[in-house]
């Protein structure tokens, strides 16, 4: 753990909206920055409310964004852009969109997929980004990644680089009234697992951690709210700054073990990023008590869990999942029990994350949790 003289350094988009109605703030900014030919990337259910965001000039949408995309489907994407030439792409959907929409604006010159995989390997942007979330949970709008499977492993790859800032972004809670309560629930469990990942984590910051405090603890306050009612405007717009203020965990500390655990259930189940990491999370959580007592204690006073052990912790986070509508079986999502010893291997090997953990994992560890949870 570091402390107050560690170094760090945060990016931050130039313009930030936040609030009911925010959208339209994007087209405004457009209009004053003098775009003239934008691209909205979104997906099919979004579409009808791009006109929302008031967008100036030739507007085209390439709606073809898939859930978690790979990359032959970002190289689609990457194609149409080509195409457009737009001097302004807008993201305007959940985290998939918007890391498409980020891998856009940097792929559209020289450097390919391969090329950039990794930390500060982009070149540069080839024009504005916005990125308007439609969902409460990746926080990729305020990051400086973004992910995508590859086609061939189906191993997720990460691409790091200052170029994937947006512009500017808008957070409008009334994109997000007509988001499922399922997936709501999944994708509130998804940002508290960037805050909680990152204020439990091996590189944790000062600055970060009161970030990652306030982060779950609205998603505490608040998810339970907005899954009883998806109209409760309130709980809405608080569920979206705790994605944000997860975001920016995400980009100077990052994640661990939960995500890294995380993505083989994404790629091989084909499970959604925020039901993938909701059904590891207590097992995670409880995994790192040992090591990260104090801060663990914070997170378990903030959901109101027991945490005087491990599998009382464990139970009691699970249950909390639960009570939301999350699925928490591996058995019940398609998972059979001979595929779990590779994805532990798989999930082992994401170094990037797993390094980050307070406490060590061996691959039997990983398979431990696996079992558990299926």
């Amino acid at each position: 753990m570091t402390d107050y003289a560690s170094p760090l350094r945060l990016f931050q988009p130039r313009q930030f909206d936040y609030g009911s109605g925010s959208a339209a703030q994007v087209g405004l900014w457009a209009k004053i920055e003098g775009f003239r030919r934008i691209l909205v990337v979104t997906q099919p259910v979004m579409a009808g409310l791009i006109d929302r965001l008031g967008l100036p000039g030739q507007v085209e949408v390439f709606s073809g964004v898939q859930p978690e995309p790979d990359s032959d489907n970002l190289a689609t994407a990457v194609a149409a852009a080509v195409q457009a030439k737009p001097d302004l792409v807008v993201g305007f959907g959940g985290g998939s969109v918007m890391d498409v929409a980020k891998l856009i604006t940097v792929l559209r010159g020289s450097q390919t997929l391969a090329d950039v995989i990794g930390p500060h390997r982009v070149a540069g942007r080839q024009n504005a980004l916005a990125l308007v979330p439609t969902t409460a949970g990746t926080g990729s709008e305020a990051g400086i990644r973004a992910l995508v499977t590859d086609a061939s492993s189906l191993n997720k790859v990460a691409v790091e680089s200052r170029y994937l800032m947006p512009d500017m972004v808008a957070l409008d809670p009334d994109l997000t009234m007509s988001v499922p309560a399922v997936v709501t629930a999944a994708t509130g469990i998804d940002a508290m697992a960037h805050c909680v990942e990152a204020f439990t984590n091996r590189k944790a910051h000062p600055l970060i951690d009161n970030y990652a405090r306030l982060g779950f603890g609205l998603v505490a306050r608040y998810l339970p709210r907005a899954v009883r009612d998806g109209s409760d405007t309130e709980a809405r717009a608080a569920l979206l700054l705790a994605a944000y203020y997860g975001g920016i965990c995400l980009g100077p500390v990052n994640t661990a073990a939960g995500h890294a655990l995380a993505y083989p259930l994404g790629t091989r189940l084909k499970l959604a990023h925020g039901l993938a990491n909701a059904v590891i999370f207590p097992h995670v959580l409880a995994f790192n008590q040992p090591v990260a007592g104090a801060k663990t204690a914070e997170i378990a006073s903030a959901l109101g869990l027991r945490h005087d052990s491990e599998s009382a912790l464990r139970e009691d986070a699970a249950r909390w999942c639960a009570d939301l509508g999350v699925e928490m079986r591996l058995s019940r999502l398609g998972a059979l029990s001979e595929h779990l010893p590779g994805w532990a291997a798989e999930a082992h090997s994401i170094r990037r994350l797993m390094d980050n953990n307070p406490r060590d994992m061996s691959v039997d560890q990983v398979l431990d949790i696996y079992r558990a949870a299926f």
